[in-house]
């Protein structure tokens, strides 16, 4: 039998190129410009393969993706387009297509598609095939956004696609600052829990039984201080969707709570006896190797075979070079606003100059470096010697080991510190002392009592300070909290 290739796309320079790359491929080519004529080809002529272009006037590609899917399922339907956004690549997956390709074409991996696409119809019908033979729009307003169209990105984006509707448990591997949480976001935005509730916890940041009570909650009484029932976060999350960062890090005891709840969907509060079922999705994420953490016995093998059901690796930024330009036209307009300035571009060398930076620290890095540039530019463009200084301070500095750094802590604050000195002393020439210790205390204060949920036992005792010591630092700096 003869395998047919649909091709709809409304431009007919596109149709002829497709029509010579696919000539001489033993299958028959159909061209179509218009949505509706394609459809009915669908209907008469059962293509076994279709690429549909997602730009099309009147009835968009997606529309025509959703309609040949109720006339054909079986049909393998790839996607193409000109305008590389996240949510292209995501919807289309979503929507059942096999397969999502950008333009200009790399015609030998389109060809690729296409067999592939092939033998899965074919596969599916149940019938022997033998061969012989940039654009991107940002949603300038957007706070918290994950963008990328290197081709990295795209199997992501074309991976969330496909799993977000569904309920498995999902593990996001990849360095620090490249996005873990925005993805796990971008998996939930896609779901069908987007309209319930989405809980993030760090499980690096708090100790062992204060992270059992955020998750599970505790009764009254179940241990000091425990003065009133308290619901924890998988409670709170019933229904939605709750994503757990550096699972890495939580302790053996807690792990074997987790994974009753991934495999059973129940748990007790600490200290009671009622058994609690949630209908909860896990997100999990980490920056170390918890195959390592397997081999080492710091962390269960069953529990990571839980979590892995679905398995997302970021890569770092410096293998994604092509989106570091599209990274940097988003923080320049968001600061841009942040600080009432009015950077209309970014000078090429500046450009040039952050793509040759190694950015250890990914995204995160990126970020808060055009952040300091920002606020130090001068003009409407963004030049290099805006933020030379700031590449020159961090390029000596790694990831800071915390385990290395001293008890004082003394590198990580320096380079916390040596990119906006030069910025504090002249703001704050004379008090420099008295404004970074109180800034310093102020944060440490904040942060405390956001990962004790605003409880100020469990803030003043991750502090190390007394109840009485917080409760005056807290009326000092007006920040209110739960007793």
């Amino acid at each position: 039998m003869t395998a047919k290739l649909l091709i709809l796309d409304d431009d007919p320079d596109i149709l002829l190129m497709l029509k010579t790359v696919f000539h001489g491929e033993e299958m028959e080519v159909m061209l179509e410009s218009e949505s509706d004529a394609a459809l009915k080809l669908i209907l008469t002529e059962r293509p076994n393969v279709a690429i549909f272009d997602i730009s099309m006037p009147g009835k968009s590609g997606f529309q025509v993706l959703q309609e040949a899917k109720k006339i054909d399922p079986g049909l393998s339907i790839i996607m193409t387009t000109g305008h590389k956004t996240t949510q292209n690549a995501i919807e289309a997956m979503k929507f059942g297509a096999y397969d999502y390709v950008t333009k200009p074409f790399d015609t030998n991996k389109l060809r690729s598609s296409v067999q592939k696409a092939l033998e899965c119809n074919l596969l599916n019908r149940k019938v022997r095939y033998t061969k012989d033979t940039n654009q991107l729009k940002l949603e300038e307003d957007a706070d918290d956004i994950m963008i990328g169209s290197s081709a990295e990105m795209i199997e992501i984006w074309k991976m969330v696609g496909k799993v977000a509707d569904s309920d498995a448990t999902v593990l996001i591997q990849g360095e620090s600052g490249t996005g873990k949480e925005l993805l796990a976001r971008a998996i939930y935005d896609n779901s069908r829990r987007k309209n319930r509730p989405f809980l993030a916890v760090n499980c690096a940041a708090m100790p062992e039984a204060l992270l059992e009570s955020e998750l599970f909650g505790h009764e009254k009484g179940a241990f000091t201080d425990a003065y009133a029932r308290r619901i924890g976060k998988f409670e709170q999350c019933n229904g939605g969707t709750i994503f757990l960062d550096e699972i890495g890090e939580m302790s053996p005891a807690n792990q074997g709570k987790l994974l009753r709840v991934l495999e059973c969907q129940e748990f007790e509060r600490v200290g009671g006896n009622d058994t609690i079922r949630v209908d909860v999705r896990i997100i999990a994420a980490t920056n170390k190797s918890l195959v390592t953490s397997v081999k080492e016995k710091t962390f269960r093998m069953d529990l990571f075979y839980r979590l892995r059901v679905v398995n997302f690796f970021l890569p770092p930024l410096k293998d994604r070079a092509e989106d570091i330009p599209l990274l940097i036209d988003l923080f320049v307009k968001k600061f841009s606003r942040k600080y009432g300035k009015t950077i209309r571009r970014v000078a090429p060398e500046t450009t040039d100059l952050l793509l040759k930076h190694p950015w250890e620290g990914n995204i995160r890095e990126l970020k808060n470096v055009i952040n300091s540039a920002t606020v130090f530019c001068k003009s409407d463009v963004l030049m290099p010697e805006d933020l030379e200084s700031f590449l020159t301070a961090k390029a000596g500095f790694k990831e800071v080991d915390l385990d290395c750094a001293g008890d004082d802590y003394y590198e990580v604050f320096w380079k916390m510190l040596e990119p906006v000195f030069d910025g504090i002393c002249l703001k704050n020439k004379g008090t420099i002392y008295e404004s970074v210790n109180m800034g310093l205390e102020k944060a440490l204060i904040h942060m405390a009592m956001e990962k004790s949920n605003n409880n100020q036992v469990f803030a003043a005792k991750l502090l190390g300070i007394s109840r009485n010591t917080l409760r005056d630092r807290l009326e000092r700096y007006k920040s209110g909290a739960n007793e």
